[in-house]
């Protein structure tokens, strides 16, 4: 049988429990999201796959990143190049974990990003995988299909050896020599989903890029 002094409590227990659970949804929704690690170029240069090398690409990252907010954050161009000194792309964006431009998780480290230990750790698609400004990129079905990204890469986001000028345009400086390999960013089309190696594009030029399903368009993470 409860006690006057019983029945006081439990009405005041539960309503404790109840402040408590909005206290903590409150602090949930005031939390402020996940500074943006990762996106696709909402523009490319403009000249095909001729960059300015890696540091013309690494200064595209942080001028549209500069221009979103997330200037704070040192940016670098997710690509590859060939040849003596060759530089593979998963060294040189730092280890993670990365969010897009809505706060969602994209990659939690390097090993998930390219699936070294398990495949699709990742969520680069046509959902999660947004520009700088947090929209969705152009993919297979829409007009026109922009999904073809730069990266010069294999699946593992490592220079592609024994091919030399053939899949990074000259290492970035050309829009006339060879062809760059590409990756799909919704994971769909052409047969092969690779986000990151989904095959040569056309040419080097702005017409060749653009000919294959893309603009020029390239992967920026923040180290």
């Amino acid at each position: 049988m409860l006690t006057q002094r019983t029945k006081n409590v439990v009405p005041a227990t539960v309503a404790a429990v109840a402040l408590t659970g909005l206290l903590i949804v409150a602090e949930q929704e005031n939390e402020e999201p996940p500074p943006m690690g990762v996106f696709i170029t909402s523009v490319g240069i403009g000249n095909g796959a001729n960059l300015g090398g890696l540091e013309g690409a690494d200064a595209h990252c942080q001028t549209l990143a500069s221009a979103a907010g997330a200037g704070d954050r040192t940016w670098r161009a997710y690509l590859s190049t060939q040849g003596s000194g060759a530089v593979n792309a998963r060294d040189r964006i730092g280890d993670g974990p990365w969010y897009n431009a809505s706060g969602q998780m994209v990659a939690g480290s390097v090993a998930d990003l390219h699936g070294d230990v398990h495949r699709d750790r990742n969520q680069i698609n046509k959902r999660y995988a947004l520009n700088e400004k947090g929209e969705q990129v152009n993919g297979q079905g829409d007009s026109p299909n922009q999904h073809d990204i730069l990266t010069g890469s294999d699946s593992h986001g490592r220079a592609l050896l024994g091919r030399a000028a053939t899949t990074t345009c000259n290492n970035w400086t050309s829009n006339d020599a060879g062809a760059a390999m590409i990756g799909h960013s919704d994971r769909s089309g052409g047969g092969n989903s690779s986000w990151n190696a989904a095959h040569p594009s056309r040419s080097c030029s702005q017409e060749g890029l653009v000919g294959t399903g893309g603009a020029g368009l390239f992967y920026c993470f923040a180290i």
